[in-house]
């Protein structure tokens, strides 16, 4: 009865030693002696207790911060740039065998990317391409990270500090830019409403009764803002005779 109860106790604890229960986003790399033999899971999967190590690797895309970043870009301005890293392991074996930690591996080659390619650029560029700079690091990042079995599937710069005598150079400039604006849009109005006058003076001096009538609508409209003033029509034909004398 006793060597019976410690064949059960015998079982059980090679059983327990021996399966593994993944999920649906988990890999295990099976190292048997030392050398790798295959890639497992998800679901129940047995090892040999002892002889068999099993790594996990987990299948889902990882977020991953980079911290701020001090870089002087190509016109020697000095700024801080965050960013976020979007990647996945697509080979397990590669990621355990081909690099000790891909984790910590691909946020050192996500820092310094980030460095080289913000100091290879101007700070307006910067500002203004963002999506450029975004694919950028992303393209380098993801040949870079290739041979360990990882496929960086965005890079997303997040914020980008500027020191304080830079951010009031750029709200003066924004502000000439548009006191700029407003001008030009005041001198094309002025230059429309001239193109318009002249056209009216144009059709008035073919149509002598239409200055009769904007006459008379002028004399209306000023009755009606100014009540207190006392207004004497006089026909205009009475000034042809002196306009007539003006062009001789």
């Amino acid at each position: 009865m006793y060597t019976i109860a410690v064949l059960v106790v015998l079982v059980i604890m090679f059983l327990a030693a021996a399966i593994r229960i993944l999920n649906e986003y988990e890999r295990a790399v099976i190292f048997r002696l030392g050398r790798i033999i295959d890639q497992k899971g998800p679901g129940l999967i047995i090892l040999i207790p002892v002889i068999d190590k099993m790594v996990k690797v987990d299948m889902r895309t990882i977020t991953m911060d980079i911290p701020p970043q001090d870089v002087i870009t190509r016109d020697n301005v000095s700024i801080k740039v965050n960013a976020v890293v979007y990647f996945r392991v697509i080979d397990a074996n590669a990621a355990v065998t081909d690099v000790e930690n891909y984790l910590y591996a691909t946020s050192q080659l996500a820092q310094t990317t980030l460095r080289s390619v913000c100091g290879q650029v101007e700070l307006d560029e910067i500002l203004s391409q963002r999506e450029k700079i975004n694919l950028h690091l992303q393209e380098i990042l993801d040949r870079s990270t290739d041979p360990w079995g990882i496929k960086v599937s965005l890079v997303e710069v997040k914020q980008i500090d500027l020191p304080e005598e830079m951010k009031r150079a750029i709200a003066k400039q924004a502000e000439a830019e548009r006191e700029r604006r407003a001008k030009v849009i005041n001198a094309e109005g002025e230059f429309q409403a001239a193109q318009k006058l002249i056209e009216a003076a144009a059709l008035m001096e073919t149509q002598p009764m239409s200055l009769q009538l904007r006459y008379l609508q002028t004399l209306n409209q000023i009755a009606s803002e100014n009540n207190s003033t006392t207004l004497f029509p006089i026909p205009i034909d009475l000034f042809k005779p002196f306009l007539k004398l003006l062009d001789k």
